[in-house]
């Protein structure tokens, strides 16, 4: 899949269990580790482990599987890494603190509607 594929699948996974604040972020540019950053919230652990879960369900149904996958175990941010795209599921207090939109300010953001249709 092209990272416009995977961002999409993912978009929609996040999108179907209520995600909250999806935001893509074009890093391309500025850094090896991916093309793209999605950062998005879930309001309780259960909910960040629920988003992840369901991210990693559909693009696994895809034929897509992570290169790695993250902080599972404490529910307050899970990473899955797509090589190109990385996923970053936060519990709402655990991402303001981390503030990642701050520290990528640079980066382009991407619009998320274009995802969903």
């Amino acid at each position: 899949m092209t990272d416009i594929e995977i961002l999409k699948e993912g978009i929609k996974a996040l999108d179907s269990k209520k995600a909250d604040d999806i935001r893509i972020l074009k890093v391309r540019d500025l850094t090896i580790l991916a093309n793209y950053f999605v950062i998005v919230s879930g309001s309780s652990s259960t909910q960040v482990k629920a988003l992840a879960d369901e991210v990693d369900f559909k693009l696994g149904e895809k034929g897509e599987e992570p290169k790695s996958i993250d902080g599972k175990a404490s529910g307050n941010w899970i990473v899955l890494d797509y090589i190109d795209v990385v996923f970053h599921v936060f519990y709402k207090e655990t991402r303001d603190f981390y503030d990642l939109e701050r520290l990528w300010q640079d980066a382009e953001e991407v619009d998320v509607k274009q995802f969903l249709d």
